[in-house]
């Protein structure tokens, strides 16, 4: 692997407040942004993410399909609709936790590439790459695929609802990789019109849950009190609450995904901290609503019952207008789909700028001012994991590295809070909050670990194969020249084809 002869992350503390670095002080960064935006002819990724496109990014990337689908699982393990109430609530204080810290990490160390880029700077270049692996090969391809395959679904299921066959497999898959390619093109084209996008489709789920949200309240005002008679009744402990928290943990996912688009944020400083102040709060108020809807219309046991929890509560509450609810989760997971594009594919980049993939991946459309070739890149890779059966299989391996590489973010920031304390911190947040966040994360990975051993075992082999890859690829440096060349050559035949280049330095 090359190194792409850019200005990389500095990997020794002492020189994070060196020029060309992304970390300067407070009142030197409105000029910077302003320099930077005005000069379009300079080959870069733009600020083109204003406040509401990172609102909208983060609440349409956390508000997936697992709301419409499958709150049953929270309700299974906590055995009673007040105790599971309790979990969605405290777990979306925990994500706003989280969401804070790195509101922090974000606003001290402006680079792209989220947690990998934090735990580069904290940790140093062995743990970032062990972490860029394994979301190059799973976590981000099987998790992109699984919500496009749920999106084809949901589309397809209204046209084969009379056939006692059901869709056929093949077309929910080539309807996927379609939405997929879509996406991914939007995505190279335009960051406006990915951005667009995602509002769009953003405010259309949050309508849809609205809708829910309005007429389960309505129903509970109409006298429909008696499904939260004795609430707590039947309410289940110790491991099984540990098991209903890391559900509805995952419910929250994706708080970070902004993180991700740091360098392209206008104003950073300012609107990533007030993006993620807003949004995680507001969707734990729409999350904690929905589900006292839920359980407004449907009994426990009627949603138990369910696999599709808002499109049974469409039935029985809607009658014709049901099909509002497979539609919703259609247009949910589409959004989901290009706002894991648009954020995800930057993590790449950000590894190959710092010399951890190969240099092309690093790479700009010289008229787009797009990451051209690490959108594409994740696309393929995410084309091969649709007609993979049993996907879910693969990314349930790698529950225990999500949580274990935002605990490690967040522990770097603690880190950097003893090692540099001189570090310019617009946001400075009392120290107990990423300590109580790190021990969670340690909890939530111990208990991952205990409820399935053996998956756990399998990721943590599969992630163990990045060392190798990193001594052949990044600390192995006298590689022989014909590989050298080959590598050169693949290089400048994509720089031809795609028209892309280097990104160019910030002088």
């Amino acid at each position: 692997m090359e190194h792409t002869g850019q200005t990389p992350l500095k990997k020794d503390l002492r020189d994070l407040d060196e020029p060309g670095v992304m970390i300067v002080l407070p009142d030197k960064r409105k000029k910077l942004d302003s320099r930077r935006d005005s000069d379009d002819s300079t080959v870069k990724l733009r600020r083109e993410i204003g406040l509401f496109n990172g609102i909208s990014i983060i609440v349409g990337c956390i508000i997936g399909s697992g709301i419409f689908l499958s709150p049953k699982s929270v309700l299974e393990y906590t055995g009673s609709v007040g105790m599971s109430l309790t979990v969605w609530t405290v777990s979306g204080v925990f994500s706003t936790i989280g969401a804070l810290c790195y509101a922090e990490l974000g606003t001290t160390i402006q680079a792209s590439g989220g947690e990998y880029s934090y735990i580069l700077h904290a940790f140093g270049s062995v743990p970032a790459f062990i972490l860029l692996w394994v979301t190059l090969i799973i976590i981000n391809p099987t998790g992109q695929a699984i919500i496009a395959l749920v999106f084809a679904q949901y589309v397809l299921e209204p046209f084969f609802a009379e056939s006692a066959c059901g869709v056929p497999d093949i077309l929910i898959r080539l309807l996927a990789v379609s939405s997929i390619v879509l996406l991914t093109f939007v995505n190279c084209w335009s960051v406006p019109w990915a951005t667009k996008v995602q509002d769009v489709f953003t405010v259309a789920k949050v309508l849809a849950l609205i809708v829910i949200i309005a007429s389960g309240l309505i129903w509970i005002f109409m006298g429909h009190t008696e499904n939260f008679e004795n609430a707590f009744e039947g309410s289940a402990s110790g491991e099984s609450i540990a098991l209903a928290f890391y559900g509805g943990l995952f419910a929250y996912a994706a708080w970070n995904y902004l993180n991700y688009l740091t360098e392209e944020i206008k104003n950073p400083q300012k609107n990533l901290p007030w993006a993620i102040a807003i949004s995680v709060p507001l969707v734990t108020l729409i999350y904690v609503l929905a589900n006292v809807a839920y359980f407004a219309v449907l009994t426990p046991e009627e949603l138990m019952a369910s696999n599709a929890v808002a499109v049974t509560y469409g039935e029985k509450l809607f009658g014709p207008m049901a099909w509002i609810m497979p539609v919703s989760v259609a247009l949910s997971t589409f959004g989901g789909v290009n706002g894991g594009c648009l954020s995800l594919s930057r993590l790449f980049f950000v590894g190959a700028r710092e010399g951890q993939l190969p240099a092309v991946m690093a790479m700009i459309q010289v008229k787009r001012k797009t990451p051209l070739p690490s959108l594409i890149f994740t696309c393929i890779l995410t084309i091969l994991y649709v007609f993979v059966k049993r996907i879910e299989t693969l990314l349930n391996y790698f529950s225990f590295m999500t949580w274990l590489a935002i605990g490690a973010a967040v522990a770097g920031q603690i880190y950097l809070r003893w090692r540099r304390p001189d570090l310019p911190r617009p946001i400075k947040l009392p120290i107990i909050l990423p300590i109580i966040f790190v021990l969670a994360c340690l909890f939530l990975v111990i208990m991952g670990t205990v409820a399935a051993p053996m998956d756990t075992l399998i990721g943590l082999a599969i992630t163990l194969t990045g060392f190798p890859v990193y001594f052949i690829g990044i600390y192995w440096e006298s590689k022989p020249k014909w590989l050298l060349n080959a590598i050169k050559k693949c290089t400048i035949f994509c720089q031809k084809t795609f028209l892309i280049v280097s990104q160019e330095k910030e002088e």
